[in-house]
C-alpha cells in the first residue's frame, strides 16, 4: 500500500512538465525554421571564406574589448571591427544563416508567448535586474 504525499505529487506533476519540455524540443527540431537553421550553421561551419572572416572578426572585436577595458579604445578601433562585421555579414552563406537565425528566433518567440499567455507571466521586464521594487 503506498500513500503519496504532497511532495511526491508534485515531483509527479513537474516530471510530466519536464516531459512536455522534451516533446516540445523534440517538435521545435522538426520545424522547417530549425532545419533550415542547422543547414545553413553547417554551410557556414564548412566554408572557408566565412570561417577565416569568422576568425578575423572574433580576433579584432577581443582586440577591441582588450582595448575598451584599458581605456584605450578609439573610434578607429570601433570602424575596424564594424567593417569586420560587415564583410562577414556580406558573404551569401553569412547572410543565409544569419536570416535562418531570425526566423528560429522569431518561431522560438511565438513559442515562449504561447507558453507563457496562460500563466499571465512576463519575466521580460524582470531581464535586466533582479529584486526591483
Amino acid at each position: 500500500m503506498s500513500i503519496e504525499t504532497e511532495a511526491d505529487a508534485e515531483a509527479t506533476d513537474f516530471s510530466r512538465v519536464e516531459e512536455l519540455a522534451g516533446e516540445l524540443g523534440e517538435a521545435i527540431a522538426e520545424t522547417p525554421e530549425y532545419r533550415t537553421f542547422e543547414e545553413t550553421k553547417q554551410a557556414v561551419e564548412e566554408d572557408d571564406e566565412a570561417q577565416e572572416k569568422v576568425k578575423e572578426f572574433e580576433q579584432l572585436r577581443q582586440e577591441f574589448m582588450l582595448a575598451r577595458q584599458t581605456g584605450e579604445a578609439t573610434q578607429e578601433d570601433v570602424q575596424k571591427v564594424r567593417e569586420a562585421q560587415q564583410e562577414l555579414h556580406s558573404l551569401p552563406v553569412m547572410d543565409e544563416y544569419l536570416e535562418a537565425q531570425q526566423a528560429l528566433e522569431t518561431k522560438l518567440e511565438a513559442v515562449n508567448d504561447a507558453i507563457s499567455a496562460p500563466l499571465n507571466v512576463d519575466f521580460g521586464d524582470q531581464a535586466s535586474g533582479c529584486c526591483e521594487d
